[in-house]
């Protein structure tokens, strides 16, 4: 079905190219290659993901191959050009980035999901499209096919791709993550860009040591030798677990999905969680061995109820490790991307990505980094302190009930019971202060905050990730006279909403496997959907889970509109080989609608091929 559908690529309009030394590019200038367009937005970890699977075909496919990241933003900041060229250095995108703010090609591509990847092959036709992660198997194989079928008919040109590096900038540190403080009174920063952990002085500034060679990897041993891929939280463990497990700290390595020991005498670094795969699987509450477990994009880290707990952002839940008994299981989220309290085994998360545990060791804080959320665990239950959703953002101070947020990566807990809040993408920190369930603003014009350190002396330090440095708040910020109260913008995440009709609505979710694949039913039924509303009465019938990816919903006529909440996944594996590969392709759509008389009766989301009707 892929590769017959003749439907002409849109022309690749924007506010500006990155990478590639200025020039625009148009798709005759992509004829007779095969081009990937890789639909992005830099707040979203699955997009991430899919940044990190397409890495081994840009470098496989080289000559016949380009990747052209669209920025189609979610968050206001994002829109934000200079924010935007931050990212593409932060995460290592060795491609061309056209800049979509007002989301144009998203909408000409008919887009739906971060991520989409939109196939367009040598003669200028898009002959597939793909939502969410996980796609580098079918994706190579049709690379594959499209090779062929151009090499045969001489429309396949061979070649240079349009890339061009920035130039490389000289800093101490890089896109640092996540900091804490060591016994000696250095600190100990996650340089997340430069793959490798840097000892600073007491200072915030004078390196020390670094832990890591500095080159993307996945190697153990000395400090000098080793190697890490964006690393971001870290925990110190207490004395006697640090004797017991044989090392001091643990990291998390974020992009290789693995949690790493260090043992900071000497700085030998030892993987002591994880596989290295990302984790594609079921949801279960079992114990497992933590070196046989598949991990995804773990984030920050604490020492909580006596073990590690993972904000385990890549899907949307915590985790738990113990490093004396070397196991590890979850903890809290079902993988569903929503907000929702209760039951740690029935929570909804949106890409938790900051920890912090309150000084009686009673409360977890979590930053709940897409839902721009404070949440916490207390007694095995998630409550929210701060954030309203999903689509909901802004910088706006006053009863916690109404205030906003935007794109929180860190959290820390102060003495008094009260949090400091990395409020990231509106550049400053904020304090919720349960006495008084209010927020206030402590500091502003901070580039992307990603986590906060309080020392002994009761000072502030904030990991200032864009500016690159470690940054003191004014002393005085903490007290009330030093908190200001914004009321600043509010924000919803406005993409066109799709129209439907009252009444019976046909939910399509279209998935046709890989090239070489079929659907996999070996550990039980190869496809399951999960469908919610919001407002939950927006749908008078049709909610829930089942094994079938089309579904009849009822839509009731007296709702304006919402959002429809979907997931899909399906399972494949290879066809006609010996010792065949398994797949898990999963995407989470937050679909816009409004409710319009006479409108289309059914709604098709594309998960892998092309919607031809």
């Amino acid at each position: 079905m892929g590769t017959t559908a003749r439907v002409r690529a849109p022309e690749l309009r924007g506010r500006q190219w990155l990478n590639t030394g200025g020039r625009n590019l148009t798709l005759q200038d992509l004829r007779g290659r095969i081009t990937v367009l890789d639909f992005w937005t830099f707040c979203c970890i699955n997009c991430l993901h899919v940044l990190d699977e397409l890495r081994p075909l840009e470098e496989k496919y080289g000559d016949v191959l380009v990747v052209i990241g669209v920025h189609s933003p979610k968050f206001e900041h994002e829109k934000d050009p200079d924010a935007l060229a931050a990212a593409v250095e932060r995460y290592g995108v060795h491609h061309p980035v056209l800049d979509d703010p007002e989301l144009d090609m998203w909408q000409q591509y008919a887009a739906r999901a971060w991520p989409t990847l939109s196939v367009i092959d040598p003669e200028g036709y898009v002959v597939a499209t793909m939502a969410g992660e996980g796609h580098a198997e079918g994706l190579a194989r049709l690379v594959d096919d499209l090779i062929a079928t151009h090499e045969a008919k001489g429309t396949l040109h061979r070649g240079d791709g349009p890339y061009v590096p920035p130039a490389e900038p000289q800093t101490t540190l890089r896109f640092p993550g996540k900091a804490v403080l060591l016994e000696n009174g250095n600190l100990l920063v996650s340089d997340s860009a430069r793959h490798s952990l840097a000892e600073l002085a007491p200072d915030g500034e004078t390196l020390v040591r670094r832990i890591g060679t500095g080159s993307r990897g996945r190697v153990d041993g000395p400090a000098g030798a080793a190697t890490f891929s964006e690393p971001q939280g870290l925990c110190l463990l207490p004395a006697h677990t640090a004797e017991v497990a044989g090392y001091d700290l643990v990291v998390a390595d974020t992009v290789n999905h693995l949690l790493r020991g260090v043992r900071l005498a000497d700085g030998e670094v030892v993987t002591v969680a994880g596989t290295g795969r990302q984790w594609r699987s079921t949801v279960d509450d079992h114990s497992h061995d933590a070196l046989s477990v598949d991990l995804s994009s773990p984030w920050d880290l604490a020492w909580y109820d006596d073990k590690v707990v993972i904000a385990m952002a890549g899907i949307h839940q915590l985790w738990w490790f113990d490093p004396v008994k070397r196991t590890a299981g979850m903890y809290a989220g079902t993988t569903v991307e929503a907000l929702r309290d209760g039951p740690l085994a029935e929570a909804w998360m949106a890409q938790p990505s900051g920890l912090s545990v309150s000084a009686d060791g009673a409360r977890l804080w979590v930053a709940d980094s897409e839902t721009s959320a404070i949440r916490y665990v207390e007694n095995d239950v998630m409550g929210t302190a701060v954030g309203q959703g999903l689509f909901d953002f802004g910088h706006v101070d006053g009863p916690a009930a109404e205030a906003l947020l935007q794109h929180p990566l860190g959290v820390c807990a102060l003495p008094d019971g009260s949090v400091l809040i990395a409020d990231t993408y509106n550049g400053a920190v904020r304090r919720f202060d349960p006495e008084n369930n209010r927020v206030s603003t402590v500091a502003e014009g901070l580039a992307e905050p990603s986590d906060l350190v309080l020392t002994p002396a009761g000072e502030v330090l904030v990991v200032e990730s864009a500016a690159h440095r470690l940054t003191r708040l004014a002393p005085g910020a903490l007290s009330a006279a030093g908190a200001s109260t914004v009321d600043g913008p509010r924000h919803r995440t406005e993409r066109k909403p799709t129209d439907v009709a009252a009444g019976e609505v046909t939910l399509d979710v279209i998935f046709t496997p890989a090239p070489g694949q079929k659907l996999d039913e070996t550990y039980g039924p190869s496809t399951r959907l999960v469908v919610s509303a919001s407002p939950p009465e927006l749908l008078l019938e049709g909610a829930g889970t089942g094994t079938e990816l089309s579904r009849r919903l009822v839509v009731d006529g007296t709702v304006a509109g919402g959002v429809l909440q979907v997931t899909a996944q399906a399972a494949t594996c290879d066809a006609d080989v010996e010792h065949a590969a398994c797949h898990l392709t999963r995407q989470d759509w937050g679909v816009p609608v409004r409710v319009v008389e006479g409108a289309a009766a059914r709604l098709p989301l594309v998960l892998r091929g092309l919607d031809d009707a």
